[in-house]
């Protein structure tokens, strides 16, 4: 169950009911943006990964952003967005755990998972390799949506948010996918 629990928008404070409302003319409502709304700075810090979303899907293509998110959530073990990209994967006729990546996907994978587990441990290599594969803007931006979903993993894991409905048919076990 969720630490905090989500906005109300029928009992919410008129600044939140204007976030609320802001909110879903562009976003669907998900139980963490629910519980951000608490919040409306932090959620539009939270939302930026979006802007970003749209900003690497050009230089890396759809799939490829999203196995860079599925790489971050694993290797953060967050049951939440972990799962959100397991049904994006087999929304596309994959099987999440049995990925055959590409030369590309694998070093944004590589390079996802080195970020969620230690940024100060990106080596010169895995660094060589990047900046053989994209510009220095694209690394910027690539680095920095990455650090969005590690924040998306932070703030879904410490608060405990739950997983939405839409998503049980993708949930996973926890105690045996992370292990």
């Amino acid at each position: 169950m969720s630490r905090i629990a989500p906005i109300d928008p029928a009992t919410a404070p008129a600044d939140i009911r204007a976030a609320y409302d802001a909110l879903i003319k562009t976003h669907s409502l998900s139980n963490m943006k629910a519980v951000l709304l608490h919040s409306p700075v932090a959620l539009h810090a939270v939302l930026q990964w979006y802007t970003l979303f749209a900003r690497v899907k050009p230089f890396l293509g759809e799939r490829a952003a999203v196995l860079f998110c599925f790489a971050i959530s694993r290797a953060n073990a967050c049951e939440l967005c972990t799962t959100f990209m397991r049904r994006e994967i087999a929304g596309w006729g994959e099987a999440p755990e049995t990925l055959q990546l590409t030369p590309r996907e694998q070093l944004l994978w590589d390079y996802g998972q080195q970020l969620a587990k230690d940024a100060n441990r990106v080596d010169d290599a895995l660094y060589g390799r990047l900046a053989a594969e994209f510009s220095p803007a694209e690394i910027v931006e690539l680095t920095v949506f990455g650090a969005l979903m590690i924040v998306n993993n932070v703030v879904n894991s410490a608060l405990r948010i739950d997983i939405d409905a839409a998503l049980d048919p993708f949930r996973i076990q926890p105690e045996t996918y992370f292990a």
